[in-house]
């Protein structure tokens, strides 16, 4: 009897191969470079697009390879294990286009899609502002319609591979005084007249992945270029972030599984007291206790991955929403605790540049901030279990 649910299909562990491969030859040689310049690697980029692994989520009606929410997240999972930064490629390629994928016309995802799905062009997601962090729906930024087009005054903060990105989805108030039922959803080009960005966030992670705002100066579009009706994009970033926070979950397993790799490879090698440190009770207990909190997180987000799936395939899942918010929680606070642990294993080796696991650190506090707060998950998971 076999419980398919369970065990990867042949395909997916394939898969896992090869990403792997790709990520152990061209992308991990990289990293403490991105992390240490601060820039977007844009060969690491050249490579997953030669892999046709930088959009992977994209349909086969749009040129993409097709892949299914599971094969998704085990890309982002292998490129995360070798450079954090990198898996923010086809992660946020995958935010910027769900709500393409969930909500825009036929014409707008023959535009947009197929660029993304050849490499020619990213696709970024613009929802925060500097007031509108958790609380998304007090944004600021307006869209004005005038005649057949709309023109977009504001910024959005915290974006993404804001300026390498070539699209955006933005969010902006087209009914304002309504709250979220106001808010609709845009594609926005980089090259679109009145677009800049501000200076690049210094940050304590992911430096490879340039965090910029996105200023909107009288940017003014065709009407056509509406995701959706006009008032549903908040609901529209909400369902979206139903399937991308487990994109998110899927980063915090890689950068976990890659820092837990490391620190089973040193303990089997460092001596003391004349013997390999992994042979003290103290250390395996550690090693124990990461392996098992990973392997927890990784069910739990594999899980919310079918059922993703299942949603963009046109079948409901009521829990789908605590799935997500639970796989994206769990896996980014146990990522938190095993980079650390990663550290300490190493000792003061681990503190230095010199080994990764403290870039690893570095990394993992972000998944435990963007696509919601992990206090948001929570409040999140609560709602839907008490409605």
């Amino acid at each position: 009897m076999s419980f398919p649910l369970y065990a990867l299909p042949e395909e997916h562990q394939m898969l896992r191969e090869t990403v792997r491969a790709l990520a152990d030859e061209k992308i991990a040689p990289r990293a403490a470079e991105a992390d240490e310049t601060g820039e977007f690697p844009a060969d690491v980029y050249k490579a997953l697009v030669a892999a046709d692994l930088h959009a992977v989520h994209i349909p086969e009606e749009y040129g993409g390879a097709g892949a299914d929410a599971l094969a998704t997240v085990i890309v982002i999972e292998e490129v995360a294990r070798a450079c954090a930064s990198s898996s923010l490629i086809p992660a946020v390629n995958k935010l910027g286009t769900v709500p393409l994928l969930l909500a825009a016309s036929e014409e707008l995802k023959q535009r947009y899609l197929p660029p993304v799905a050849r490499g020619d062009a990213m696709f970024s997601y613009a929802l925060s502002e500097a007031e509108a962090g958790s609380d998304a729906a007090a944004m600021k930024t307006r869209a004005v319609a005038d005649g057949d087009h709309y023109v977009l005054n504001g910024a959005k903060m915290w974006i993404t591979n804001a300026g390498v990105s070539e699209y955006y989805t933005v969010m902006a108030v087209t009914e304002p005084g309504v709250g979220a039922r106001g808010i609709s959803a845009f594609v926005v080009e980089k090259g679109d007249e009145g677009v800049s960005f501000g200076p690049k966030e210094r940050k304590l992670g992911i430096k490879g992945s340039p965090t910029r705002q996105v200023i909107l100066d009288d940017v003014r579009i065709p009407a056509s270029r509406m995701i959706g009706e006009p008032g549903t994009g908040f609901k529209t970033a909400l369902a979206t972030l139903d399937h991308t926070r487990i994109t998110i979950a899927a980063q915090a397993l890689g950068i976990a599984q890659g820092a837990l790799d490391y620190a089973v490879g040193y303990v089997k090698e460092r001596k003391q007291f004349g013997k390999a440190i992994a042979d003290f009770q103290g250390v395996q207990f550690m090693i124990a206790d990461m392996a098992m909190k990973l392997e927890a997180a990784r069910q739990l987000t594999y899980a919310a991955a079918a059922k993703s799936e299942q949603v963009m395939h046109g079948e409901p899942q009521a829990d789908l929403t605590f799935f997500s918010s639970a796989a994206k929680c769990a896996a980014s606070d146990a990522a938190m605790e095993i980079t650390t642990d990663a550290v300490q294993l190493l000792g003061g080796y681990g503190y230095t540049q010199d080994f990764p696991v403290e870039r690893m650190m570095r990394d993992a506090k972000i998944t435990q901030i963007y696509e919601g707060t992990n206090q948001i998950q929570r409040l999140v998971m609560a709602r839907q279990l008490l409605k």
